[in-house]
């Protein structure tokens, strides 16, 4: 979402690379290119007028002409003005003292608040909690059926005793405050300790959508109730987040479609505009897709700074740690790397995500994004396919595939045999490297690491090599080299005198040593 955004600060901060002080000219023309920015990525004004004034004053200060490293701090403080305006600092649920703790979830119809309800249970159930989705939306079509089969997906429990509407053209007849109301009731009868609310929604704020909302605020006294908001919807975010804010006095934001093309001014406006911190994105239609909103790792995404700490975070809810300590056993082992252990990992992967997410986490991804937007994520499938494929005897001893097993192996996945063919190759590429990184070897064409690409083959170490000495011109000063080469070579090739370790005693005596019995007479002098 924040592509655009990025590739223009990206460009201002290029032109500041390699200066060694910053003019108030050259300051002035860089805070007017990152009004631009934003304004082109739709943050409301208000919030780009403080935001590019306060830049403006910490740029002309002293942290930035006394930096050695002028375009370095400008980034900085551009990164830590984004902190602020996206809200600071990190803010968790808050749990009541005495459960069930309860989330109504409000906004515009379309928002995405239904699919939010399912993702949110199952995070919470993740976290060890036990949540209870209340279908409290009877105005939508079909919204409880959404609702019921998200709460099926997500494997929690679901308290919805009235099926709604299912067409547009019924009119509504259940009380949703009722159905609110009863459903705290069922959770802390059931012990359930946390209660998702899903609430109606309208195509637009109106007097109707405020007044139930507020009625059943009123009915079931919420800890929290989450303002979700389209992250598309562009300025008009700004007035309907007042408008709700005044409505219901909501505590938190939830920007859902974070995944879109559009240009994200919502997440940068809404926050600063309403005083409400944002608390959870929703990035993909998965139940999977949710995450918790940190200020700062999304101000380094922006700054193309990548988001290691949330790809971690990924990494260890999802990877199997059985797994991982016997591929790190093998390692140590220095056992051969097969093509079930290549699935093995690649199934530990599919389990963190869209590889295409994880990696645009990477510091610098966005010079790459071209690249990454045209990865096909069914590659993955592809691969998987052809590995499955393989007889067990044939995933452990590549090198028997031969022509006809790779026909077979291509029939049996669907694809052609050049796919088979370059699969293959690229295992025993990864295969070497990974024997070679076992044995310390180190990673090939890494350069300064043993082995690596700077003198790690042939032509390097030749280049290495000190250069063949000329020999003299002069017939007696030739003679005289050839025949101390001749000694060199001697000397070198000559037997030690000594033993392995240390010189050998002419003297040594088997008993004076405690021996195995018999064994002196392996002993020759």
């Amino acid at each position: 979402m924040f592509n655009s955004l990025s590739d223009r600060l990206a460009s201002t901060f290029k032109n500041l690379r390699g200066k060694g002080k910053l003019s108030e000219a050259e300051v002035d023309a860089t805070v007017r290119e990152i009004r631009r920015a934003l304004l082109d990525a739709d943050v409301a004004v208000p919030v780009v007028r403080d935001f590019t004034a306060r830049i403006r004053e910490r740029a002309l200060g002293a942290e930035v002409s006394a930096a050695l490293n002028p375009a370095q701090q400008i980034v900085k403080i551009v990164n830590e003005e984004l902190v602020q305006i996206l809200g600071g600092e990190t803010r968790r649920i808050r749990l009541a003292k005495n459960p069930p703790t309860v989330i109504m979830l409000a906004g515009l119809q379309g928002a995405g608040k239904t699919t939010l309800a399912g993702k949110l249970a199952k995070w919470l159930k993740g976290q060890g909690h036990s949540p209870l989705l209340v279908a409290a939306d009877l105005q939508r079509p079909n919204a409880v059926r959404q609702l019921q089969v998200g709460a099926e997906r997500a494997g929690v429990a679901i308290f919805a005793p009235h099926p709604g509407v299912s067409s547009e053209f019924e009119d509504p007849t259940g009380d949703p405050v009722a159905v609110a109301r009863e459903g705290v009731a069922s959770a802390r009868a059931k012990l359930h300790d946390v209660v998702i609310v899903d609430t109606a929604g309208r195509l637009g704020v109106d007097a109707e959508l405020m007044r139930q909302a507020a009625d059943i605020r009123a009915a079931i006294s919420p800890d929290e109730v989450l303002f979700v908001i389209d992250a598309m919807i562009g300025q008009d975010a700004v007035n309907t987040a007042l408008a709700f804010d005044e409505g219901v006095d909501f505590t938190g934001i939830v920007l859902s479609k974070l995944d879109g093309d559009a240009r994200g001014g919502a997440a940068l406006s809404v926050a600063t505009v309403t005083g409400k911190p944002v608390m959870f994105a929703s990035t993909g239609e998965s139940l999977n897709d949710f995450e918790v909103f940190h200020p700062d790792r999304m101000a380094s995404r922006i700054l193309d700074m990548g988001d290691v700490l949330t790809l971690i975070e990924q990494a260890e809810q999802n990877w199997d740690k059985a797994e991982a300590e016997r591929m790190a056993k093998k390692f140590a082992d220095q056992e051969d790397f097969t093509l079930d252990d290549f699935l093995a990992q690649m199934s530990q992967l599919r389990n963190m995500g869209s590889m295409k997410k994880m990696l645009m986490m990477m510091p610098g991804a966005q010079n790459m994004r071209q690249q990454l937007e045209q990865f096909d994520e069914r590659e993955i499938d592809r691969v998987e396919a052809i590995v499955r494929s393989m007889t067990p005897h044939e995933r452990v001893a590549p090198k028997i595939i031969n022509g006809s097993r790779r026909a077979r192996i291509a029939r049996g996945s669907g694809v052609h045999v050049s796919e088979v063919n370059g699969l293959l190759e690229r295992f025993g590429q990864a295969q070497k490297m990974m024997k070679k990184m076992a044995s310390g070897g180190g990673m090939p064409g890494m350069p300064g690491m043993p082995g690596g690409g700077f003198g790690g083959g042939k032509k390097g170490k030749a280049a290495a090599g000190k250069k063949k000495k000329a020999r003299s011109g002069n017939p007696a000063k030739a003679a005289q080299e050839l025949r101390e080469a001749e000694e060199r070579r001697n000397n070198r090739s000559a037997p030690a005198s000594g033993a392995a370790f240390g010189a050998q005693n002419q003297d040594f005596d088997p008993s004076a040593i405690n021996l195995p019995k018999g064994f002196e007479n392996f002993l020759g002098k």
